[in-house]
């Protein structure tokens, strides 16, 4: 599944067991399918193949998929992967964006529509910076307000585009969802919180720009933001 392109778009979140789950990017070049590695090191993994693999008889295993952002809760100043509902949520997909549930981290089911279709949470935005596409950024954090997920929007190439960025440009945005619910939208921020400004964020392999959020951690009482920049360097910004 990840040869010969390889393996990319890392989320990583520990479960309540201390095992780490990474949900990444299988890429052979034909078709991106969101895979699974678990570890109890960080050091030796294990990949336990596409997340959907095995639900609704291997229907999803060759739709494009990618980018896991699994529900967590900051727990003892740990990010750690809770259940909602009994259930393990995750975020995913780009265009537009899906959830998913599971029983163990590993094996995943997507949630469907009444005709068996994937069910879409959120979805692009005309004239903004996400009007082409929206992408799961780090992995979703429950807060007092609800689910807080940073997510990622590109500015389309058309008509369409905010006017206010380069088109093509990715930007980071926040969405909260329903902590009872996790599949209801509750509000999402009009325009993005992260844009790319500094030289190393639009210069680079991809030259529109980006600030690709995807990495969250607490340390010390602060909070720190992994992202891409232009496919070419990660960057950090902190929050206290």
């Amino acid at each position: 599944y990840d040869y010969p392109g390889g393996c990319e778009d890392p989320r990583i979140v520990e479960n309540e067991d201390g095992t780490y789950v990474l949900l990444y990017t299988s890429w052979n070049r034909d078709v991106a399918r969101l895979s699974v590695a678990t570890s109890s090191d960080l050091i030796h993994w294990k990949k336990q193949g596409p997340a959907f693999a095995k639900a609704y008889n291997g229907k999803f295993l060759n739709v494009w998929s990618k980018s896991g952002s699994v529900v967590t809760k900051l727990v003892n100043d740990k990010i750690v992967a809770v259940k909602v509902n009994d259930k393990y949520w995750m975020y995913w997909g780009e265009n537009p964006m899906y959830i998913a549930y599971s029983e163990n981290l590993i094996d995943w089911n997507p949630v469907v529509t009444p005709k068996q279709d994937l069910y879409a949470v959120m979805k692009s935005r005309k004239k903004k910076f996400d009007s082409h596409l929206t992408e799961p950024g780090p992995p979703a954090l429950i807060t007092d307000k609800g689910i807080l997920l940073l997510y990622n929007g590109r500015n389309i190439e058309n008509e369409n585009a905010d006017p206010a960025i380069p088109k093509g440009t990715y930007c980071g945005g926040q969405a909260l969802f329903d902590f009872k619910n996790p599949i209801k939208l509750i509000r999402r921020c009009d325009n993005y919180f992260i844009k790319p400004d500094l030289p190393h964020e639009i210069k680079g392999q991809y030259k529109a720009g980006t600030t690709f959020v995807e990495g969250l951690v607490f340390f010390k009482g602060k909070w720190f933001l992994y992202y891409g920049t232009a496919d070419s360097m990660v960057g950090v910004a902190v929050r206290k």
